[in-house]
């Protein structure tokens, strides 16, 4: 018996544990199988990837689906079975039961739920060649669980890639809107079976470790007791976790200040706050504490902070979406992703969607396109602002800018609205999302305003620390300022031989060198923190230990006194 297993990953560094845990229990049940393993991505050759599937006439293809994946997993099992006639497709996944009823009992079989709880009668069909149309695996039943991975695999098939871990499944929340609302109970690995298949990932030293569970710090002393064995063990690993901000206590937020810069990242699923919203789908969040402890976190420092905010949800108006914009812009995150809400096949809210008259996508995924409280003219307004946000918020872009609007109380939306306008009217969003572009656009943006050049001098200072050795022509000096060659110039003349703190005795030729120099407003170097004389900045090649990885900038005040280093 041969069979071939088969993913779909939206990019080459995702991967799917889903198809590990298949092939293991494969090898488990059905020794005598001979299996091939594939992972391709979404934007690969369409018709090389069947080339690829059929090559090995196998008997059997297990495909992995997701509402990402799963138009293209419907046209390869409809086009492998043209190639090999008597081969027999296997799905499952989250959308197994979807693409599994859109083809059909003569196409396909499809697994729904765990591979680890299906039941052996699977495989004694599998083996058999005689399988059902729909195999259901309890939930409840589920037995101990281990990771995926073995030592082989990682050189094979992840190298290059995030791992994905799971240290519990299940999910202490019901969300109406979400696939885990139908299963009760969440089941948790024991600590020393997590530290151990920790040790066994983080020795072959990936880039990143994504933990998948639902709701990381549902139980605080265990995903506490988890950091812990983190530190000093995951070095230069990035560890990512969703987490949900009602579950934090004092203790975390003391020991999350002293992590590493970079080592964590955290998602936190906020959603809405509107109360209204948040009881319609059973997320029982307070937007006050929520609030509170993301300004905690963002306090810290030393932990990139991703938001969700969902367009679409149940009683969310436009004003209320973007009013939880504005909140959640407020509590100083990095990153904001504001997506759509799917309407995902077997939800609560599928099943009263008619009730709000919701409006979707037929295909996957699913996406709204009007609901009884906005239209889809509004809809559609509404996701080019959120475009709009993720284009220009979630980089290292423009971070004094941001900054800059949090101090000074700028309405935020209206801003946002603005920029939009300009985008629309320059064809932004057909054209590639460069630095430079962008930079124009929020110039364009901001003009006229009396703070322009404030706003100015913050896009040349972010441009610069972004690592930079030029000025575009947008963003040349202020006023009658110096061009960087000839600031370069005269500061060699001018800077005395050595600059404690800076360089030392005959080193002075190597940092003039090195560094691009640029002077700045007076309201401009107040705007990003500096008080007193002294408007000329170095930026140096060396990158600052900070989660944004930016350029060195050192200050030259008047008189050459002993020189600030500037803080993100």
């Amino acid at each position: 018996m041969h069979i071939s297993l088969v993913a779909f990953n939206a990019r080459f560094t995702h991967t799917c544990p889903g198809l590990f845990h298949v092939r293991n229990e494969l090898e488990i049940h059905c020794p005598e199988a001979r299996l091939d393993f594939f992972q391709f991505t979404i934007n690969d050759s369409y018709y090389e990837t069947l080339l690829r599937i059929t090559a090995s006439r196998p008997d059997f293809v297990f495909f992995s689906t997701a509402i990402w994946n799963s138009d293209l997993v419907e046209r390869l099992i409809r086009d492998v079975k043209v190639c090999l006639p008597a081969c027999l497709a296997v799905v499952g996944g989250p959308q197994a039961a979807s693409v599994g009823s859109s083809l059909g009992e003569a196409l396909c079989s499809m697994v729904i739920g765990a591979i680890e709880a299906v039941g052996p009668g699977f495989y004694r069909d599998l083996r058999a060649c005689r399988l059902k149309f729909r195999y259901k695996a309890a939930f409840k039943q589920m037995p101990a669980f281990v990771s995926p991975y073995r030592d082989a695999d990682f050189p094979r098939y992840l190298q290059n890639r995030h791992i994905y871990y799971e240290s519990s499944r299940g999910c202490p929340f019901s969300c109406t809107y979400c696939l885990s609302a139908a299963e009760q109970g969440i089941f948790r690995k024991d600590l020393s079976q997590v530290e151990a298949e920790l040790d066994r990932i983080l020795s072959h030293g990936p880039s990143v470790l994504r933990f998948v569970d639902r709701t990381f710090n549902e139980q605080p002393e265990r995903a506490l007791a988890i950091w812990r064995y983190l530190v000093g063990r995951a070095k230069d690993t990035l560890c990512h976790f969703e987490i949900s901000p009602d579950h934090f206590t004092d203790e975390m937020l003391v020991f999350l200040k002293g992590v590493p810069p970079g080592l964590f990242q955290f998602e936190i699923g906020i959603q809405s706050t509107n109360p209204e919203t948040l009881r319609a789908v059973r997320r029982p969040l307070d937007p006050e504490k929520t609030g509170t402890v993301v300004r905690a976190l963002a306090s810290l420092g030393n932990i990139h902070l991703h938001v969700d905010l969902i367009l679409g949800l149940p009683y969310e108006t436009r004003q209320t979406f973007l009013a939880s914009f504005a909140q959640v812009f407020s509590m100083n995150v990095h990153y904001i992703q504001m997506g759509l809400l799917k309407i995902l096949p077997d939800t609560p809210l599928c099943h009263t969607a008619e009730e709000h008259s919701y409006l979707s996508c037929l295909r996957p995924p699913y996406s709204v396109v009007a609901n009884r409280w906005i239209n889809h003219e509004s809809m559609g307004r509404l996701y080019w602002f959120c475009e709009c946000v993720e284009r220009f918020m979630n980089n290292r872009y423009f971070v004094s800018i941001w900054r800059h609007f949090r101090r000074s109380g700028e309405d935020i939306v209206s801003f946002f609205e603005g920029l939009l306008a300009v985008c629309r009217r320059q064809g932004f969003f057909g054209l590639a999302a460069t630095q430079e572009l962008m930079t124009r656009m929020v110039l364009q943006a901001t003009a006229g305003r009396d703070d322009a050049g404030v706003l100015a001098d913050l896009l040349r200072f972010d441009w610069l620390r972004c690592g930079h050795r030029f000025l575009p022509e947008c963003l040349g000096p202020p006023g009658d300022g110096e061009d960087p060659v000839a600031l370069k110039k005269r500061m060699f003349l001018t800077l005395p031989e050595q600059l404690e703190g800076v360089y030392a005795a005959g080193e002075k030729g190597r940092f003039c060198k090195r560094g691009l120099f640029a002077t700045f407003t007076e309201k401009g170097m107040l705007a990003l923190g500096y008080t007193g004389a002294g408007a000329c900045l170095c930026f140096l090649p060396d990158r600052e230990a900070g989660l944004h990885g930016f350029a060195r900038v050192v200050r030259l005040p008047d008189g050459m006194a002993s020189p600030e280093s500037c803080q993100e």
